[in-house]
């Protein structure tokens, strides 16, 4: 049964031929010929082909021939790669140069690959740039079919690692039975019947397919035998994806079989340009203008469907053939026009043989002469030598492009990506949508590891399978993790089958499939959808917000209080209620009240150096003065009634200036520690980013927390001395005796800075500032109203109250 496309093979080697003989460039004087065998898809046919091609014409006796006019200097052998491997055992021990076209076969000894070149480019090369196509659409989980021969064995053992390294996982992996024109199909149609089911049956929506030429027969007849099953195979959409070595054959009687399920298809083809001339070249065909074709009555009367005279075919119920019919008139399912990729790799095959022997001849006829014997013994020497040429031959094609072998014989060529697309008539048409061209690189050895660099690919050229509606499938195992999630391997699963789990709080993810979710840098935060990052606002206590205003307000406000108090105190400072309570430390009192109000709008606005180490160092020395004042204050009453019992050694204390050295030592205590924190480690301007999640605070860092807790805990100790104090001598009898008054502010005081360390603790940004401003306002007012507000009500409202008769005056 005839494959009518691979007739195009011949011609195109004829075409060559006739070409070459024409050109006077080319061999001047010696003319090209040829012979063809068909080896049936068979080896014991291979076999005999090659030898006979070792024996005299008409004569099958291995080893002897005498033809000299029929001596091959090379043989092209495809497109199958049995082929190829059964014509190597014969022809190799002949050191015979072998073109191969349409596969990539195995050779297993060195020595055999010496001899072989293959006009098939690099194989890593195209299994590299089938793992770029798909990995360029994304379609991460696939399935696998390949037909059952020693050279898809090595197809799987090397691509299905390739393709797992590149991220590509698989749903199935299947065999399909091997084709050939002998054999019957029941066996393959039951084979193939299970692989389609399982395809039929699977998630994944692109099939990677790898056979040979004529593996396309074997699915040209699927469809109709599915249905036949109940299974039809146009129910899903599948992509499918061939690899170079197949090609579109078919037998004639399926003409007129559905090819809609290979709409859409993806496929690698061996990079070619039509030939000019070879569309004339077929329109001239003919059985009567070509005698000599050994094939052309048999493919004509299969493609026409008609039978000569003299043909078998004669006897059945077929219309005669003319001999006039038309090879454009076929549809392109049965034979086309132009030149396919195999073709072109005949076509090529044959110029690489012609200038192969061209160069041999010209090297030798610097030394011999052109006598009978001389061209005798050229030809006898290319046998041996001309692989030697043939591996280092490089001449432009006659459509301009390069033609060469790389050091393993392989053809430095590139691939088409080609689209297929169908049409209801059962004609399709091929369109070349990309390519991968390792030519464009200048290092050619980098092209398996670069092909980014030489992919190219028109997606607005594809047209899907019609189920997809135009749009760009898909192929994955589940669903994009979209951004905001994150991806995790799901148990006992293939790698890229994967669950999809929003990112943690604070965390992103702003791609698909993102494996791990991102922080955001320190100065952005993760927006509601953890899909991006947003900038981080500068925070910090301003008088420019209501908090600010309120404290600065208070600030001012209670500044102003006590400047009015300490105002009348002086006016009245003669009066006996004012000079009965310590005059100087009543005044020293107001006035570091006055600044403590003051020291807190330090606190207030943009953190800056000078407001960074004054800060803290001032609240603390101001406030242990006042604190200092109302101890001494205290001690001194307290040390006034001890002196007056009779025989007391107090009177001598009395005496002396002790409130100034009370206040003096602890000022100076607290200036000691002060000194200390500011010259180890003194507070400084910072950025906190991490404390709160959409604010960067701008802040005064404390340097040393030790030592602000010092300054603190120097502050509670003289506190905690007064309160007592004060406690102990609220009882004393004396009508101006302002213990209780102390007690009762110290209590207020105590409480304050108690509650400030968690409250302050607790709290961040700038409210941790405005905690501390307010226990600054709090205490200070604690203090200023508990003791003198009571003197101001008798200095202002009650003055016939202050009178020395009030004051020596004892209550009991």
């Amino acid at each position: 049964m005839v494959l009518t496309q691979n007739y195009q093979h011949i011609l195109a080697l004829a075409f060559a031929v006739k070409e070459i003989n024409a050109n006077t460039q080319i061999l001047r004087n010696v003319t090209l010929g040829f012979h063809i065998y068909n080896s049936h898809f068979s080896a014991s046919w291979t076999y005999q082909a090659s030898i006979e091609l070792l024996s005299r014409r008409a004569k099958f006796i291995p080893n002897y021939k005498c033809d000299v006019e029929n001596t091959p200097v090379g043989v092209i052998g495809g497109p199958n790669s049995d082929i190829c491997l059964h014509m190597a055992t014969i022809l190799c021990m002949y050191k015979m140069p072998q073109l191969i076209y349409g596969s990539s076969p195995v050779m297993n000894d060195e020595t055999q690959a010496v001899f072989f070149h293959q006009m098939f480019p690099n194989g890593a090369f195209h299994y590299k740039g089938i793992l770029h196509l798909l990995l360029h659409f994304s379609w991460t989980w696939i399935g696998v079919v390949s037909q059952v021969d020693n050279n898809t064995e090595r197809f799987t053992e090397i691509i299905i690692p390739l393709l797992s390294q590149g991220g590509i996982c698989f749903d199935f992996i299947e065999k399909i039975p091997k084709i050939t024109s002998s054999s019957g199909f029941g066996d393959m149609v039951g084979e193939g019947l299970k692989t389609l089911n399982v395809i039929m049956s699977s998630t994944a929506h692109v099939v990677l397919l790898h056979g040979e030429i004529q593996t396309m027969t074997l699915f040209r007849v699927m469809p109709p035998i599915a249905e036949m099953g109940n299974m039809p195979l146009m129910t899903r959409a599948i992509i499918w994806v061939m690899t170079a070595q197949m090609d579109f054959t078919s037998f004639p009687f399926l003409r007129n079989w559905d090819i809609d399920y290979l709409h859409g298809a993806l496929s690698l083809l061996i990079h070619s340009k039509e030939v000019l001339h070879f569309h004339t070249f077929l329109q001239n065909r003919t059985p009567a203008s070509e005698e000599e074709d050994g094939f052309i009555r048999e493919f004509w009367e299969e493609s026409f469907e008609c039978s000569f005279p003299s043909s078998a075919a004669h006897k059945m119920d077929r219309k005669r053939c003319s001999g006039n019919e038309r090879l454009e008139m076929l549809p392109v399912s049965v034979f086309e026009m132009g030149m396919t990729a195999h073709s072109y790799s005949v076509y090529n095959a044959v110029y690489a043989i012609a200038h192969s022997v061209h160069a041999s001849y010209l090297s030798q006829f610097k030394y011999k002469g052109m006598s009978y014997g001389g061209r005798w013994k050229l030809l006898k020497a290319q046998q041996w030598q001309l692989h030697h040429i043939l591996r280092s031959i490089s001449f432009n094609s006659s459509v301009g492009e390069m033609v060469s072998f790389d050091q393993n014989g392989e053809l430095a060529a590139g691939f088409d990506i080609i689209n297929w697309v169908t049409f209801p008539n059962q004609t399709f048409f091929r369109v070349k949508v990309g390519k991968i061209d390792p030519l464009t690189l200048q290092d050619k050895k980098d092209a398996v590891t670069s092909l980014d660099k030489v992919f190219t690919i028109h997606e607005d050229l594809i047209l899907w399978p019609k189920q997809f509606n135009q749009s760009q499938p898909l192929s994955m195992c589940n669903d994009h993790c979209h951004p905001g999630y994150s991806r995790t391997k799901k148990e006992g699963e293939p790698f890229c089958c994967y669950d999809c789990f929003p990112c943690p709080e604070g965390k992103i993810s702003n791609q698909k499939d993102m494996d791990d979710c991102l922080e955001c840098p320190g100065d952005q935060y993760a927006n509601n959808e953890q899909d991006g990052c947003l900038p981080k606002d500068k925070t910090f206590l301003s008088y420019g917000e209501p908090l600010g205003i309120s404290l600065a307000t208070f600030s001012l406000f209670f500044s102003f209080i006590t400047a009015l108090v300490l105002q009348i105190f002086m006016k009245h400072r003669d009066t006996p209620i004012v000079k009965a309570n310590n005059r100087n430390l009543t005044y020293i009192l107001l006035v570091f009240l006055l600044l403590s109000f003051l020291c807190a709008l330090l606190f207030i606005g943009q953190p800056e150096e000078v407001t960074c180490l004054l800060r803290q160092t001032a609240f603390g020395m101001i406030f242990s003065v006042a604190i200092s004042c109302i101890l001494a204050k205290t001690a001194i009453v307290v040390l006034a009634f001890m002196a007056t019992k009779p025989g007391s050694r107090m009177r001598k204390w009395v005496e002396k200036p002790l409130g100034t050295s009370i206040v003096f030592s602890s000022f100076l205590m607290q200036v000691t520690i002060c000194t200390v924190w500011l010259a180890t480690s003194p507070p400084f301007p910072d950025v906190d980013m991490h404390s709160m999640t959409e604010e960067i605070i701008l802040e005064c860092n404390e340097g040393s927390t030790l030592m602000f807790y010092c300054v603190l805990g120097f502050m509670g100790l003289l506190a905690i001395v007064s309160f007592t104090v004060a406690f102990l001598a609220r009882k004393l009898p004396d009508s101006f005796n302002e213990a209780k008054f102390i007690t009762f502010s110290m209590l207020v005081f105590c409480s304050v800075w108690l509650s400030f360390v968690p409250t302050y603790l607790s709290t961040k940004g700038k409210y941790m500032v405005a905690v501390e401003v307010f226990s600054i306002l709090a205490s200070s007012f604690g203090l200023l109203g508990c003791i003198f507000s009571p003197k101001c009500y008798l200095i202002l409202l009650r003055p016939e109250l202050n009178s020395r008769e009030q004051l020596i005056r004892r209550q009991f």
